[in-house]
């Protein structure tokens, strides 16, 4: 039977060291690597697959993983400082790449296979 206590999301990427590189050195997440592909550790004992696609990698065209942060205004302006770039959503966010717009503030920002994060306050 399943073990939905064992349970955990996946996504794929381009390259595996580019999206380790990135996962490590820039958003400062930890990581492991068994078999070619990557764990992603995350608070609370969760973790999440990214798995190599190759060349045959689509990007999501929605949110895969969103990083609760205090101070999402602090959070922008560290990560564009490592050379993240904020996605513009016309009429949505601001020049900072910020939904200001109702609900919590919210950023987003792409890996280097282009699958859409988000830094969003807690």
């Amino acid at each position: 039977m399943v073990d939905a206590t064992k349970a955990f999301s996946g996504f794929s990427v381009r390259d595996v060291p580019e999206a380790r590189a990135f996962y490590e050195d820039v958003l400062g997440v930890e990581v492991s690597e068994d078999h070619g592909m990557l764990f992603l550790h995350l608070g609370g004992g969760h973790r999440v697959l990214v798995y190599p696609k190759g060349p045959a990698h689509e990007a999501a065209s929605f949110t895969v993983l969103n990083f609760p942060v205090p101070d999402v205004d602090a959070a922008v302006e560290e990560l564009t400082g490592k050379g993240v770039s904020f996605l513009p959503y016309e009429g949505m966010t601001d020049e900072k790449g910020v939904n200001r717009k109702g609900g919590p503030l919210i950023a987003w920002f792409t890996d280097p296979s282009g699958n859409v994060l988000s830094v969003i306050e807690d």
